[in-house]
């Protein structure tokens, strides 16, 4: 399960990052609060978020629209909080704006489109809540995929989630034009060697 830990003083965007780098394989992330939450990446989901990363990499690659991170990539949202989605995307224009130190540091943005999917130690309200914050801090559209429900939900500022049961395809038109996510690899189980 993911640990939420109320320290004394929040952590600087520099202590988060020495965190992160001496303990791989633990997520770290910090609330607008400063509360640090504390998940471990487990193999099958790291696999899982791969699967995401590498469809929307393969858009982008395409389209030449922006950006795409995976889920070490912690940003620094406008609410003070530092939030590392298990895939994003940043529209060009934007990443191009930034500096240099920006960009090698927590990039003062929240990501257009962001991706979670779920893992055995996420509560499902926990990442909704985590999306509606997505979305007030700046995010154009987020999903949110649930491997143990085969659900994937679509969230867009203004509007209801939109959750779709076990679908093909889903298309992600306007946001990431010409884009439509396949959560099958997702839903399945790690192939087993012949």
């Amino acid at each position: 399960m993911a640990m939420e830990l109320d320290l004394l003083r929040p952590l600087t965007d520099e202590e988060l990052l020495r965190l992160s780098e001496r303990n791989p394989g633990y997520q770290f992330e910090r609330t607008a609060d400063g509360r640090l939450v504390v998940s471990p990446t487990g193999s099958k989901s790291g696999w899982r978020s791969l699967k995401v990363a590498y469809q929307l990499e393969r858009w982008n690659e395409r389209t030449g629209l922006g950006v795409v991170f995976n889920s070490s990539t912690g940003f620094h949202l406008p609410d003070g909080s530092l939030l590392s989605p298990d895939a994003s995307w940043v529209a060009r224009e934007r990443w191009e704006a930034l500096s240099p130190e920006e960009q090698e540091g927590f990039a003062p943005l929240c990501p257009d489109a962001v991706f979670e999917v779920r893992s055995p130690s996420q509560a499902l309200g926990e990442l909704r809540r985590k999306m509606e914050a997505y979305l007030r801090n700046g995010a154009r559209i987020g999903v949110l995929l649930d491997p143990y429900t085969r659900t994937v939900e679509v969230y867009r500022p203004g509007q209801q989630p939109q959750r779709l049961e076990a679908p093909d395809r889903v298309a992600l038109d306007p946001e990431l034009p010409g884009f439509a996510l396949d959560p099958r690899p997702v839903f399945e189980d790690l192939p087993r060697t012949p």
